[in-house]
């Protein structure tokens, strides 16, 4: 059985951003099951609302233990104006997960607006998140989490959304030296983790549908996984999915860090050139 992290205990405090749905909103629903006050953060509206509503009535302590505080994690003054009223309700904070994100599509010559609202939530919301919160969560001395959601988009970086990718890729970058500058802080115990999301069924990635695909998780198992690798000391969240296994994700992931070791072209797995190639490596 896995060992569950210290920090997922009863009346420690949780918070969760992009908490309204999906992914955030399996992370809510499983911390209020193990008796923690928890924090749901995203924008104004019935969704967060409704998320409220619901984690306060699987919570044992009811309204009192679960809050929905409406913010835009793309502006630093509000989430630090969330900070300041998280420490005013609980008094401390034992997990942060930035977990909020965006994906309106973009292309390297498309609109601005979708470039800086992609990096202002998914990238410098996870960096500011951190950095607002991080230097509470070591002064209070108890153990902690600072999980942030990054991508496979950020590693292996396929065509198609450039600045999605980007900034997932920032994310994997960030939570890396900030996991480097916790473990070499004196007397800390607090740790960082990178989730790593397979296919998951959520807004984000629904494009219309309204059923479940087959090769699709449901953000529960993600959950669920994140809680178990956590509790197994992995930094690197890389969650499979019903379609691809951890071996193909680390054959992906192998392939694009050599495009740079052997010289190759960019990008070299879309590349005519070397299809075949890479075929041969995934089977071999």
């Amino acid at each position: 059985m896995t060992k569950l992290h210290p920090a997922f205990v009863q009346d420690n405090v949780a918070v969760v951003t992009g908490a309204a749905s999906g992914i955030g909103l399996a992370a809510a629903r499983k911390f209020a099951g193990f008796g923690m006050s928890v924090v749901l953060v995203d924008l104004d509206g019935e969704k967060l609302s409704n998320a409220q509503s619901e984690i306060a009535q699987i919570s044992d302590g009811g309204e009192a233990q679960i809050v929905a505080i409406p913010t835009d994690v793309s502006k630093l003054d509000e989430l630090e104006a969330l900070e300041r009223a998280v420490i005013q309700r609980f008094g401390r904070v034992h997990v942060l997960m930035n977990n909020a994100g965006v994906q309106p599509g973009s292309a390297i010559f498309g609109p601005q607006a979708n470039w800086d609202k992609i990096f202002g939530v998914n990238l410098m919301g996870v960096v500011n998140g951190s950095r607002v919160f991080g230097s509470g969560m070591l002064a209070h001395g108890e153990q902690g989490l600072i999980i942030n959601t990054g991508s496979k988009q950020g590693i292996t970086t396929p065509p198609g959304d450039p600045a999605y990718n980007v900034s997932k890729a920032g994310v994997k970058a960030f939570t890396e030296a900030l996991q480097h500058e916790l473990r070499n802080t004196p007397n800390s115990k607090i740790f960082a983790h990178l989730l790593i999301p397979g296919f998951v069924f959520t807004g984000l990635t629904a494009n219309g549908r309204t059923e479940k695909p087959s090769g699709a998780w449901t953000s529960e198992q993600t959950v669920d996984f994140m809680v178990d690798s956590i509790g197994n000391g992995d930094f690197y969240i890389l969650c499979p999915d019903g379609d691809v296994d951890r071996r193909t994700d680390e054959k992906r992931i192998l392939w694009a860090a050599n495009d740079i070791v052997q010289n190759r072209p960019p990008l070299s797995r879309w590349h005519d050139d070397y299809s075949d190639d890479f075929k041969s490596f995934l089977n071999s």
